[in-house]
């Protein structure tokens, strides 16, 4: 039986980590329903949604947790009366428009949860403030995403994941450069995982099965159906998603809307199959487009698209164009190919990893590093 009515959590989840999860399920567990107020401030880099959104995700499964939003720019000051009451009624109101009128339980793992609680005029319930069970903060987050990965929730993960995604017509390197580019940045990332072109290996697979009753079929024997592209564009996301699950860049050679191409190149343009999957797609950071000009072509067995690859490279630029993805051509040798994409990777990802605060946020020191 739950010792609570109405919980609250507030904070600003910025980015949600394990010691936030941490408290929420506490609150729940021991609250009939508990509301989650996201606050956040213009001065931040994650929007107030992105990480309510996550929260949600995180939380679907708890039918008595409910993510709230509250855009918040007061500047914090604990010894200010009249910030202080700014803040709280800005809590008041969200509440309020969610039909709350009153709170039994302030859960928090911080000092100022009394002063919170007593606003409310509720109990005060301090979890873990040691941070002796997730020793996680905001702040240890923010100053290095990548040692934090593994203790940052999965949907918050799946969300500042930077995705790379290099596509390309056949025998135009795409996974000669997908491939450098993940040992370029390995030691920077150790936990960068491969992204195979999964249409590829289904490639082998039909082969081998074809060729277990016939030891004399070729490539140009395969029978490729819709169903075929919808498991290969479905299996593409998987991938994908389990990579950026393990590190904060993720490189994948190919995606599941490479997939609805391949499928209009074998099946013609009446073909949906991987239509579902990449409409599905995960936030992208850059497409990486390599050219099909200055690169000979590589039969190497499963290729028969010599001729179609002029096509095939219009095809990407106006599919990525219409669905409003940045991309970039690479041309030239594999070295400038390379420098081309190294140049732009480094400043995505010093964009993505720099979190911006307002002037008065304040920096939660732990004692011990991140387990």
């Amino acid at each position: 039986m739950s010792s609570y009515g109405t919980g609250l959590v507030i904070g600003k989840f910025y980015p949600p980590h394990a010691g936030h999860r941490h408290l929420i399920e506490v609150a729940a567990a021991e609250s009939e329903r508990v509301f989650v107020v996201v606050l956040g401030s213009r001065f931040e880099s994650l929007t107030m949604e992105e990480r309510a959104k996550w929260l949600g995700a995180e939380f679907a499964s708890f039918p008595n947790v409910e993510v709230l939003i509250q855009a918040d720019d007061c500047p914090v000051d604990y010894d200010s009366d009249e910030m202080w009451k700014a803040h709280v009624e800005l809590m008041r109101s969200v509440l309020k428009g969610a039909g709350v009128g009153e709170v039994d339980a302030v859960f928090t793992s911080e000092m100022y949860g009394y002063q919170l609680a007593e606003a409310f005029g509720a109990q005060h319930v301090v979890v873990d403030p040691e941070r002796r069970a997730h020793p996680v903060s905001g702040t240890l987050c923010r100053d290095d995403l990548n040692a934090a990965w593994p203790h940052i929730i999965e949907p918050a993960r799946q969300g500042l994941a930077t995705r790379i995604i290099v596509v390309g017509a056949e025998s135009t390197g795409t996974t000669t450069l997908a491939r450098a580019l993940t040992d370029h940045y390995r030691s920077q990332f150790p936990t960068i995982g491969d992204v195979p072109e999964y249409g590829r290996l289904r490639t082998y697979e039909k082969l081998d099965e074809l060729r277990r009753r016939d030891p004399r079929a070729g490539v140009e024997d395969l029978v490729w159906t819709t169903e075929d592209f919808s498991s290969i564009a479905e299996r593409q996301n998987e991938l994908e998603n389990t990579a950026a699950s393990r590190c904060p860049l993720v490189i994948a050679d190919t995606d599941s809307l490479a997939t609805e191409l391949w499928e209009r190149r074998y099946m013609g343009p009446h073909s949906f199959g991987a239509a579902e999957a990449a409409g599905n797609l995960p936030r992208r950071d850059l497409y990486l487009l390599t050219d099909h000009e200055g690169v000979e072509f590589e039969d190497d067995g499963l290729r028969d698209g010599e001729h179609i690859r002029p096509d095939m490279t219009e095809w990407f630029k106006d599919a990525l164009t219409a669905a409003g993805h940045s991309w970039v051509l690479v041309t030239g040798s594999h070295e400038r190919r390379m420098a081309t994409a190294t140049r732009i990777i480094d400043l995505i990802l010093e964009q993505r990893s720099t979190f911006t605060s307002p002037p008065w946020a304040t920096r939660t020191v732990l004692t011990g590093a991140m387990a």
